[in-house]
């Protein structure tokens, strides 16, 4: 069977679609760790799971964090840094050993949900020395995946940021640039085998500040979405929670 890359932008949204359980909120929070003076990581899941949020992103799999994530009941996108991509695309064994030390050591009892390898790689720029190893790396990663039979439940892809779309408003008119589609079609070949989501970097505030005429709820991906923040108290430390609230009709 022969697919079409002419609208990747259509048939990604349709991966989305089928991925979404649309009876439930959904609240996601990346866990960032650039900084100092930072909680440890147990602190940081209670905190999680004290304002009922139910997913989170790691930029990198780091040990403590997947550790004080166990049997917690949050669901995980785990980040391959942009700094392993070139050992796991040129040594498959490197993305076994991975997917060893960061997967199933940890697996089921961290529930891991995505891995995105590498964030935001771009064939232009100063990144694009890195977008070679991408693809291989992200499959390679895959068949390690798939050899332990979780290919289903662990769907491995990557993350890009905005400035590789060409065309976003209205989003039926939604595009790639096309200097980056021999980059991005291959990859898009992979996702339909591997039936896995592009994942995508989305900072909707700065697109408002930017221009007004984007309505509010295309930002927010639905007209049941509601964008809430609140202070909490970790410690001495007050931190402003940004949450994403998806409530989505069934």
């Amino acid at each position: 069977m022969r697919f079409s890359l002419a609208s990747p932008l259509f048939l990604l949204g349709l991966f989305t679609i089928n991925l979404i359980h649309t009876a439930d909120a959904q609240i996601g929070i990346c866990y960032g760790m650039m900084g100092n003076n930072l909680p440890p990581a147990n602190e940081v899941i209670n905190l999680y799971k004290a304002n009922n949020i139910k997913r989170m992103r790691l930029y990198d799999p780091n040990q403590a964090a997947l550790n004080a994530l166990r049997n917690s009941g949050i669901e995980l996108i785990l980040g391959v840094p942009n700094s392993d991509l070139q050992t796991l695309a040129t040594n498959s064994d490197n993305a076994r050993q991975w997917v060893q030390r960061n997967v199933l050591n940890f697996w089921p009892s961290v529930k891991i949900k995505y891995i995105a390898v590498g964030n935001e790689v771009s064939p232009v720029g100063g990144s694009s020395w890195l977008a070679q190893y991408v693809l291989p790396a992200t499959q390679n990663i895959y068949q390690a995946i798939r050899a332990q039979g979780l290919h289903d439940q662990i769907k491995v892809s990557t993350a890009i940021d905005m400035t590789l779309i060409g065309n976003s408003f209205p989003p039926s008119k939604g595009s790639f640039r096309n200097d980056v589609r021999s980059y991005l079609d291959p990859f898009i070949g992979y996702l339909v085998y591997a039936c896995a989501p592009l994942l995508v970097n989305v900072y909707p505030y700065l697109a408002m500040l930017v221009t007004r005429a984007i309505y509010l709820f295309l930002m927010l991906f639905s007209l049941h979405r509601v964008l809430w923040y609140k202070m909490v108290q970790m410690g001495t430390k007050t931190c402003l929670m940004l949450c994403w609230i998806q409530c989505m009709q069934p």
